[in-house]
């Protein structure tokens, strides 16, 4: 038989033939999206469409399995990529072919695809997973909260690496299928629309649907024993609110806040513009934390928001964030000030439209109960550092600049910035400098001054800054506004 010989040359030639162009120049996507407050959040490399999660979960053991398919686009040429998670994962596939994997740290999961991605190609990759979320500790905390009938997650800045793999960092927004099977006489609770829901051999399957783009941090997940209730706003969107049946004292208080999340979204409309998303909710688990959180669509309440009593203002604040957080997400954890400082402030302006103490007495009220060698302005809103992200000055100091800019451009003005900020970032991200862009525009107004002043010096604004803000003015007595207590009595919001 003929063999013909091949030159080491031509050999070398003929392999780069085989070889895919893109294969040549590939490398590995970065392990963390470039966030210098949280260096190993997110993944570099490719960008997610879409998560469908299909999850099976017992509530007496904590025991999780799960398929994701997570479908990307690749960004670069790829050899291998990152997710971030941290539970055991028996199998994944990337574009139907098996793919290696390897566990790195607490929570990189490293992945090599049998051939490179090219860049702009999509992506389909499938991650078979199980284990325990409350066993598994990332940074000394967890994310994944045990409640006597189920679990919950829900926490911020991470959460998603307790429950499924993903890109974790609002900086890579997608939307989610969830589907969940549980035990009868069990509810599982998440986000979005509950587009259908069978039972079968003695177990129940809840598929949920949020279609509009969502960060990781704010996708959740609730498997407990609730009361349900359902209803819809006068314009037709859903509403679905759920309540662990063991909330004891706490439980009546709860209903009474979170019932009334229609009225309050309605009246949010008039401050913020159209509702962003497809459902609105709540739910209160059997948790032991003080904190809530606006996951999307269906914020997370802890019962002790409501030790004392009914308190709509947590409401509020929550729904507030459907556009200021969740609509339009922080480009960076630096930005925090631009979900915080507005959530703040709506409950401000809600306390003026209950007649509870006016925002400008509101403001004058922190202005003046803080002297100026308090640690409170040392604190800058506008790049906290991440030690000092739910701090606060964050929440006070943070609506402060608002007032401050409401008085400088006057209430027309402030309400079309209002309205039109999360039209022009609707779905997106952005940072604090592109508000202060978006302010100048709408008001004609220099700007760049006064947001320096309340949210970037690390001291309190001396009285010519505040007289020329309109803040602490020496004609308004400081006495505290009705609303100070249960205003107060959410800054527990910031416990993460």
């Amino acid at each position: 038989m003929h063999r013909r010989l091949i030159v080491p040359s031509a050999l070398a030639a003929s392999l780069l033939l085989a070889i895919p162009a893109s294969a040549a120049d590939s490398s590995p996507g970065a392990p963390g999206i470039g966030d210098p407050y949280y260096p190993a959040s997110g993944n570099g490399g490719y960008d997610v469409s879409h998560y469908d999660l299909r999850l099976t979960y017992e509530p007496t053991t904590d025991l999780l399995a799960g398929t994701a398919t997570i479908l990307a686009t690749a960004k670069q040429n790829l050899n291998r990529f990152n997710l971030d998670f941290g539970l055991k994962v028996s199998e994944v596939r990337v574009n139907n072919k098996i793919a290696k994997f390897t566990k790195e740290g607490d929570q990189e999961l490293v992945i090599t695809p049998a051939t490179p991605l090219e860049k702009g190609t999509s992506v389909s990759v499938v991650v078979r997973y199980a284990g325990k979320p409350s066993e598994l500790s990332i940074g000394g905390y967890t994310a994944w909260h045990r409640t006597p009938d189920g679990g919950v997650a829900a926490q911020e800045p991470d959460s998603a690496v307790w429950w499924f793999p993903s890109n974790d960092h609002p900086l890579d927004k997608a939307t989610y299928d969830i589907s969940v099977s549980v035990p009868d006489g069990t509810q599982a609770i998440s986000n979005g629309v509950l587009q259908s829901q069978s039972s079968k051999l003695g177990r129940t399957r809840y598929n949920w649907r949020s279609n509009k783009p969502q960060a990781s941090y704010l996708a959740t997940l609730a498997v407990g024993k609730f009361d349900i209730t359902t209803d819809r706003t006068a314009g037709g969107l859903p509403i679905l609110n759920a309540y662990s049946k063991d909330l004891g004292d706490n439980a009546g208080a709860a209903r009474a806040s979170v019932e009334r999340t229609g009225e309050v979204a309605e009246w949010l409309t008039g401050v913020f513009g159209p509702y962003p998303f497809n459902a609105l909710g709540g739910y209160v688990p059997n948790v032991t934390s003080g904190y809530a959180l606006e996951t999307q669509t269906r914020p997370f309440y802890s019962p002790r928001q409501f030790a004392n009593g009914a308190n709509v203002s947590v409401v509020v604040h929550e729904l507030a964030h459907q556009w200021y957080g969740d609509s339009v997400s922080v480009d960076g954890w630096k930005d925090i000030w631009v979900n915080e400082g507005f959530a703040r402030y709506s409950q401000w302006l809600w306390s003026e439209k209950e007649g509870e103490g006016t925002a400008q007495e509101l403001a004058d009220y922190v202005y003046a109960q803080r002297p100026a060698d308090d640690a409170f302005w040392t604190v800058k809103p506008g790049d906290p550092g991440p030690d000092n992200q739910f701090d606060i000055a964050i929440y006070d100091r943070g609506a402060l600049a608002l007032q401050a800019l409401r008085n400088k451009v006057g209430d027309e003005d402030f309400s079309a910035i209002l309205k039109g900020w999360p039209q022009e970032h609707a779905y997106g991200n952005a940072k604090v400098g592109d508000f202060v862009k978006y302010a100048e525009k709408i008001s004609g107004k220099p700007l760049a001054g006064l947001f320096d002043t309340w949210l970037y010096q690390p001291s309190k604004p001396g009285a010519p800054a505040a007289a020329g803000a309109r803040i602490a003015r020496t004609d308004v007595e400081h006495g505290r506004p009705t609303s100070w207590k249960k205003i107060a009595a959410t800054n527990t919001i910031h416990d993460h």
